[in-house]
């Protein structure tokens, strides 16, 4: 029986949390995790890998699996964790702080000034930081002699971008689960928790009674509620998302669905197409 959070000492809940990764959300979480891993062949003997850590919800779960991988110790690689604090207020910093004592996360924080930066940003907010929020980080781990950073994108995240791709961009594309990085030479972005549905997360930090930051940047604690729901970058993605659930209560597969159809893409049934140079083919060319 699970029991409260002022029921047991920080030890006691530290025991207990990562108790149920190991046992209640095994299948559903860390044998994904570790599925992932295999299957996508993120990780290799001699890897240094940084995970960064946003104080969320995904991220921290993330740390959590790692530190419970390097405790198997099938294969030697080196983990450590990063986190980028781009311009948190105190109280958000506070609760990170917080939650990185009680789960015992050894992470090395840095600062930037990345929220003050794109705060009068009109287009893409959202984006823009998002992608400078990665180069900071790459940046950061290559100096620190790591050649991966892990970052905590679920199952969720990836069909909502292949639809939003195609909704609102008008082409085909995924999230992949590894990417080499073309800027810093040398490194790699993972993303572990490919597997991992979003609900089990919920479910995982509902049960160990944890609360976690959500999107902290001052751009979106400026603006209402209303705002939020018709500014483009929230819209999108929750349209997208209760699109996906409305389907999915219709046909349960729907989710696994989407996610398969970047797997099982037959390329003389396409239109035209990019390689990895980004040349475009188009089916013309041998009709």
């Amino acid at each position: 029986m699970n029991l409260k959070e002022n029921d047991l000492s920080i030890e006691e809940r530290r025991q207990q949390i990562e108790k149920s990764i190991r046992k209640k959300f095994h299948k559903e979480i860390f044998s994904r995790f570790c599925k992932a891993i295999n299957d996508y062949e993120l990780i290799s003997p001699g890897d240094k890998i940084a995970v960064c850590i946003s104080g969320g919800k995904d991220s921290m779960l993330m740390a959590k699996l790692f530190q419970e991988l390097k405790r198997h110790n099938k294969f030697p690689f080196e983990v450590g964790f990063i986190l980028m604090d781009p311009g948190y207020s105190d109280d958000v910093r506070d609760l990170i702080n917080k939650n990185i004592q009680l789960l015992d996360i050894p992470v090395v924080m840095f600062k930037t000034e990345i929220f003050e930066n794109v705060a009068n940003i009109e287009k893409s907010p959202c984006y823009l930081c998002a992608r400078m929020r990665r180069g900071y980080l790459y940046n950061f781990a290559k100096k620190l002699g790591y050649n991966k950073i892990a970052l905590g994108h679920h199952f969720d995240d990836v069909i909502e971008t292949i639809l939003m791709g195609m909704l609102y961009g008008g082409q085909v594309q995924t999230m992949m689960p590894k990417l080499k990085s073309t800027n810093f030479e040398g490194m790699e972005l993972i993303r572990p928790m490919y597997y991992i549905h979003e609900k089990d997360i919920i479910h995982w930090q509902k049960y160990n009674y944890l609360e976690f930051i959500q999107c902290a940047c001052k751009f979106t604690q400026n603006i209402s509620k209303d705002e939020k729901n018709n500014h483009e970058s929230f819209s999108m993605r929750k349209k997208v998302k209760k699109i996906i659930a409305e389907l999915t209560k219709e046909n349960p597969q729907v989710e696994y669905n989407i996610f398969n159809s970047m797997e099982n893409v037959n390329l003389s049934t396409v239109i035209s197409y990019k390689d990895k140079d980004n040349v475009k083919h188009s089916f013309k060319d041998n009709y």
